[in-house]
């Protein structure tokens, strides 16, 4: 069996072992699908640092449409040009690190498995589980104090001491709605939500609706404009029960196998809304009864979330370090790693609510079923 070396390993060979994790996030983050580098992105990744009175800080750009109606004919149109509105908003950043250790070298002889392959694997799995959690409570607007299903997060996690949780916010008054079970919206309160406001196709179209008529911009695709709908499996389990999402998807797309409705699949598009589930999507499924939703919270709910263009920004400055260290006179080896980033949901005045407002997402909170087992 070929033994690791963790002897003088150079700066190089560490760079590509950083960059190899990285590669892992990439591929398991739910969140890393949703990125691009530039406005139309549903998650803006923002690489480099811009200089904000003579400091080096971490910034999404927001630019506002015009709002002047122009110059018609020939009329002097120099001096009465519209200024650019645009807004810098700084996203915090931080670093969060871990580690692995080995048994020692009689463990690695008896096993297959390379150790400094393994490490690469559940770091890189770690940093995609850690930063799937704290975007989907971000952009939920709920406190990394709380799980994405509900529970309450052990005191001495660093996902608490991260800078930028101090910038998680609830939503805005226009960002945050709740679906009815007749079909209709409401703005968001956690404890009107009562059990039959289950997932339905009639409330997302509504609240697609009402997020467009209020400023929120969908993600260009050609000439066509499309928002990201996330919710979780027992939540897309209600809407797959729904008649009348059955018969918009069988009547949308191609008959036989190839339909969404009968492969299985976890996204569907339809209405210009991709829709796709996720376990890490905020609910209530694990919190204590008395602190879920509803009149006496005791109603389990989920907050579904609609990105839609510079939803969140996140701040990815480089590959992560990869330190490696002997102990106990060689016999025990360590992977140690950190990766700086930050995220933010963006907030801009908005002219047509005239209040201050989410820049690109909506929260649309419903009441899921319970588990049911058999």
């Amino acid at each position: 069996m070929a033994q690791t070396d963790f002897s003088n390993m150079g700066l190089q060979k560490r760079l590509a072992w950083a960059t190899s994790l990285w590669e892992v996030f990439r591929v398991r983050s739910f969140a890393s699908q949703f990125m691009g580098n530039d406005s139309n992105s549903a998650i803006q990744r923002i690489t480099e640092l811009t200089k904000v009175n003579g400091a080096w800080k971490a910034v999404i750009q927001l630019v506002g449409d015009l709002v002047d109606d122009g110059t018609a004919g020939d009329n002097e149109l120099e001096g009465n040009e519209e200024a650019l509105r645009a807004w810098e908003k700084q996203i915090q950043y931080d670093m969060l690190r871990h580690a692995v250790r080995n048994k020692g070298k009689l463990s690695d002889l008896r096993s297959t498995i390379s150790f400094r392959n393994k490490a690469k694997d559940v770091l890189g799995v770690f940093f995609s589980d850690r930063i799937d959690q704290m975007m989907m409570l971000t952009a939920a607007g709920i406190d990394y104090t709380k799980n994405t299903n509900g529970s309450t997060r052990d005191v001495g996690s660093a996902l608490l001491e991260m800078s930028f949780r101090a910038d998680v916010a609830a939503p805005t008054q226009n960002r945050w709605l709740r679906g009815t079970a007749a079909g209709g919206i409401a703005y968001g309160n956690t404890a009107s939500i009562v059990a039959a406001e289950k997932m339905n196709y009639k409330s997302l179209v509504r609240a697609k609706a009402f997020a467009k008529e209020t400023g929120l911009r969908g993600i260009r695709s050609g000439s066509d404009e499309v928002f990201y709908i996330m919710t979780t499996p027992q939540g897309m389990a209600d809407l797959r029960l729904d008649p009348d999402f059955i018969q918009a998807v069988v009547n949308a797309h191609i008959r036989g196998e190839g339909n969404p409705i009968f492969k299985g699949v976890t996204t569907v598009m339809v209405d210009g809304m991709i829709i796709q589930e996720h376990q890490y999507v905020p609910n209530t499924m694990r919190a204590a009864s008395g602190s879920k939703w509803g009149a006496t919270g005791t109603v389990d709910g989920i907050a579904c979330l609609m990105l839609g263009a510079q939803a969140l920004a996140f701040a990815d400055f480089g590959a992560p370090e990869w330190n490696e260290k002997d102990f106990d006179y060689g016999n025990n080896h360590g992977v140690a790693t950190g990766k700086v980033f930050g995220m933010l949901k963006p907030k801009f005045h908005n002219d047509i609510t005239g209040q201050d407002e989410d820049f690109g997402m909506l929260r649309i909170d419903f009441a899921i079923s319970p588990l049911t087992l058999p």
